[in-house]
C-alpha cells in the first residue's frame, strides 16, 4: 500500500490539513479474515496513537473464548494509515454555523491497520496480522531472503442482491459484459492500492481485479481493503459483489491466484538463468514445499464448505498436486510471460480462493515453501497435459496426488499437521479447527436442495 505516513506527526499533520476527516477506523481481521473495525473520533487521536484502543476479544471470532479474560488492545501501525475516498452524509438536519442554517452532517473517515496486544503489553497470539509478520521475521533469519513478494488476482461475482445468485451480464473472458466501469471506479477511488489490471472473467457476471507485486504484509492489508472497496462501490451501483468461491453450479468459481517469490537486496532469488526454466534451486525447493505441504494448508487457503465446490475437475481450479508452466489445471504454475526477466520468476499458487484470511494464507505459503527449501525436497518435472483427463493409474504412476476433496478431509490434514500448528501458532490452529469442525457438522446436518431433487421422488 503506497502511503506517505511514517509516524504520528505525519498522521496528525494530515488530519489537521483535512478537517473533513472526523473518524479513524482501527481495522483488524478475525481468525477467518473478516475485517472488524472500531471508529475513533479524531479528537482522540493522540490517546489512540499513544495507548491504542481496548476492545472485547470474546466477541470476535477466534480471539478470546471466555468473558473472564476478554480484554485486548489494538495498537495502530501508522504506516498503514489510509484516508477513505468517499464522504458520508447524515439523514437528520441540524443547525450548524453562525447563520443557524439547517445542514446535514457530512464527514470522511480514514482507516489504519495494526497489531493486537494483551493488557500486559505482549503481542496476542490470535492476531492473524502478527502471525504473518512473525513468520516472515523468523524465516528472514535464514539469510535466504529479506522480502517476501506477493501479487494476488481477486475474482468476484456481481449479482442483483445478496439473495439472488443470478449473473448480471453474459460476458466471457476478456469479452463484453457489464460493469467494467465499476472495476475502473474502484481503481480510481483507491488508486494507491497497487492495481495491475482489470477484466471480465470466464463465468457470466464474474470479474477480476489484479494487484501488483508488493511486500506480503502490505498485500494482505490491500486484499482486506480491496474486498471492502469492491463491495462498497458495487452497492453504489445497485449490485452486490460476492467473493463466495462457488456461487453458481454450472459456472467457474472465483479464485485468488497468488503469485509469490523471495527477494534479497533488491534481487529475485527465484531467478537463475543457469538453471532449467530459469528457476533457482531456492525456487525449486519452495515450489516442492508448496506441493508437499499443500494438503495441510488447504483448510487455510480454502476455508469454507463452499470452497470445495470450486475445487472440482472441469472448472479451471486445481484438484491435483502438480506444477506446470502453461498448464492451468496445475496446482502451481510458473508463468511463461516475462520469461527470462528476473522480476517475472515466480510461483503462482492456483488453489486459494478470495474468501480466505490473507494473513494466515500468506503465512502458510511461506511456511510450506521454506520447508521445501530447508529439507531440499525433490523438485518434480512439470506436467503440461490436462491432468483432469489423465487416467487415475497414470496420475498415480507420475506421483500426482489429490488435494483434499471436502472440508472434512482438509480439516484432518490441518489438524494433524505439525507445520501448520508451528507456523500459525497453537492458538490460531486450535481456533480454526474449532470453528471449522462446527461449520462442517452444521453443513452435514442440513438437508440440501440436491437431496430433495435426487431422493424424494424415488425413495
Amino acid at each position: 500500500m503506497k502511503t506517505e505516513f511514517r509516524d504520528a506527526q505525519d498522521v496528525k499533520s494530515y488530519l489537521e490539513d483535512h478537517p473533513e476527516i472526523k473518524f479513524v477506523r482501527m481495522a483488524y481481521p478475525d481468525v477467518l479474515g473478516q475485517m472488524r473495525d472500531q471508529a475513533i473520533p479524531v479528537e482522540r487521536i493522540d490517546g489512540f496513537i499513544e495507548d491504542g484502543a481496548g476492545f472485547d476479544g470474546s466477541s470476535v471470532t477466534g480471539l478470546r473464548e471466555g468473558v473472564s479474560e476478554s480484554d485486548l488492545i489494538f495498537r495502530p501501525d501508522l504506516s498503514t494509515f489510509y484516508p477513505l475516498p468517499w464522504a458520508y452524509e447524515g439523514k437528520a438536519k441540524t443547525f450548524i454555523g453562525d447563520g443557524g442554517e439547517p445542514k446535514k452532517p457530512c464527514w470522511r473517515e480514514a482507516t489504519v491497520f495494526g497489531y493486537i496486544h494483551t493488557p500486559d503489553g505482549n503481542h496476542f497470539d490470535g492476531d492473524s496480522r502478527y502471525v504473518l509478520k512473525k513468520i516472515i521475521d523468523k524465516e528472514k533469519k535464514s539469510g535466504l531472503f529479506d522480502t517476501m513478494m506477493i501479487g494476488a488476482e481477486l475474482e468476484f461475482f456481481l449479482f442483483p442482491d445478496d439473495k439472488t445468485p443470478e449473473p448480471t451480464d453474459h460476458g466471457l473472458y476478456h469479452l463484453g459484459g457489464l460493469y467494467g466501469q465499476l472495476r475502473k471506479e474502484v481503481q480510481l477511488l483507491f488508486e494507491d492500492l497497487n492495481w495491475e489490471c482489470d477484466h471480465h472473467e470466464v463465468a457470466e457476471g464474474q470479474h477480476e481485479l489484479d494487484l501488483k507485486y508488493a511486500e506480503a504484509l502490505s498485500t494482505a492489508d490491500i486484499v482486506m481493503l480491496s474486498r471492502y472497496a469492491i463491495k462498497r462501490v458495487a452497492r453504489e451501483h445497485g449490485v452486490y459483489a460476492t467473493f463466495m468461491p462457488k456461487p453458481l453450479d454450472t459456472q467457474n468459481g472465483s479464485g485468488m491466484h497468488t503469485h509469490q517469490s523471495l527477494w534479497k537486496n533488491g534481487n529475485n532469488v527465484f531467478f537463475d538463468t543457469k538453471e532449467e526454466y530459469s528457476l533457482s534451486k531456492t525456487a525449486r525447493g519452495y515450489i516442492a514445499g508448496l506441493l508437499k505441504h499443500g494438503p495441510e494448508f488447504t483448510l487455510v487457503w480454502n476455508q469454507w464448505v463452499n470452497s470445495y465446490k470450486r475445487l472440482v475437475p472441469g472448472y479451471e481450479a486445481p484438484t491435483y498436486l502438480a506444477w506446470g508452466r502453461q498448464n492451468r489445471s496445475a496446482y502451481v504454475r510458473v508463468p511463461e510471460y516475462g520469461r527470462g526477466k528476473s522480476s517475472a520468476a515466480r510461483a503462482e499458487l492456483r488453489s486459494p480462493d478470495p474468501a480466505l484470511n490473507p494473513y494466515l494464507a500468506f503465512a502458510g505459503m511461506l511456511a510450506a515453501g521454506m520447508e521445501g527449501i530447508k529439507k531440499k525436497l525433490k523438485f518434480s518435472d512439470p506436467i503440461e497435459e490436462n491432468i483432469f483427463e489423465m487416467a487415475p493409474d497414470l496420475r498415480t504412476g507420475r506421483g500426482i496426488m489429490d488435494l483434499p476433496g471436502d472440508m472434512g478431509a482438509a480439516l484432518d490434514e490441518f489438524e494433524h499437521s505439525r507445520l501448520a500448528k508451528s507456523s500459525l501458532g497453537a492458538h490460531v490452529h486450535k481456533e480454526l479447527i474449532r470453528n471449522k469442525r462446527y461449520e462442517w457438522s452444521e453443513y452435514n446436518r442440513w438437508v440440501t436442495d440436491f437431496e430433495i431433487r435426487r431422493y424424494l421422488p424415488i425413495l
